[in-house]
């Protein structure tokens, strides 16, 4: 897909899922539809989704249970996995370099892995770590709260932070994050929306507005853990899906 439909696809206004209406003073309303639906493993703790060269990579959570996995879109199976030491907690991925980066939540470490799972280095954090993502030359990390740090991927010395504003308010608990054609896409942990921000100037320039997604596409999840989390960009494909923690199911969406 080239340049230009790519633009397109983010900035057109019609929709089939209506994310809601703004004025002149709000952020643009995201909308967006449902391309398909695939499946997903309700036992993945959803923390950081990635697309790397026409793979998915997934990080998951929860102390004792967290993984770093390789997953079949099509069918939502685990084709490799690596367990994180039972004293990590796992969060959000991204790969740079050929090499992925994983956070840990409170355990102040960032572990770091080749291709093939082996792990090759563990860098300290002092914040905790929530989401990541990266541009052409830095790793973006969220720690739950309005800022959102630029870093060195050889140190993770951080270079750069924006803090991320909805007018004249602070936006908290940023979580998973996904760059996009010079955009932060976030989502804000225990909502059911994802903001686009500028991280030129920290501003949320979009909302798009989930509630009920899974609902409406006749899917059910009753653990109250199990909120939107996710964000995956094939840039190969122009694709994006998104998911949440121990979801039945995982969506292409298309935003307009």
């Amino acid at each position: 897909m080239g340049w230009l439909p790519l633009v397109l696809l983010f900035l057109a206004t019609a929709c089939n899922h209506d994310s809601g209406d703004s004025t002149s003073n709000d952020p643009l309303a995201l909308h967006y539809k449902i391309i398909r639906k695939l499946p997903h493993d309700t036992t993945a703790f959803t923390q950081g989704l990635e697309f790397f060269k026409g793979v998915l990579y997934e990080g998951t959570g929860e102390k004792g249970e967290s993984q770093l996995r390789k997953v079949d879109l099509a069918t939502g199976k685990v084709l490799q996995k690596v367990d994180l030491d039972k004293a990590y907690f796992g969060e959000g991925i991204t790969i740079f370099g050929d090499k992925i980066y994983q956070l840990t939540w409170q355990n102040h470490v960032v572990l770091q892995y080749d291709l093939s799972f082996n792990l090759l280095r563990q860098f300290t954090l002092r914040t905790e770590g929530w989401g990541m993502t990266h541009d052409s030359t830095h790793l973006i990390i969220s720690d739950g709260s309005s800022m959102i740090y630029y870093r060195d991927p050889a140190t993770l010395d951080s270079v750069r932070v924006i803090n991320v504003t909805d007018g004249s308010n602070l936006v908290n608990n940023i979580n998973e994050l996904e760059y996009i054609h010079g955009f932060i896409y976030a989502n804000i942990w225990q909502t059911d929306y994802i903001y686009k921000i500028d991280p030129a100037t920290g501003n949320v320039v979009g909302k798009a507005d989930f509630s009920n997604l899974l609902k409406h596409e006749g899917e059910t999840v009753y653990d109250s853990n199990a909120v939107l989390n996710g964000i995956a960009y094939d840039d190969q494909t122009g694709k994006l899906y998104i998911t949440g923690k121990y979801w039945p199911a995982m969506f292409e969406i298309q935003f307009q």
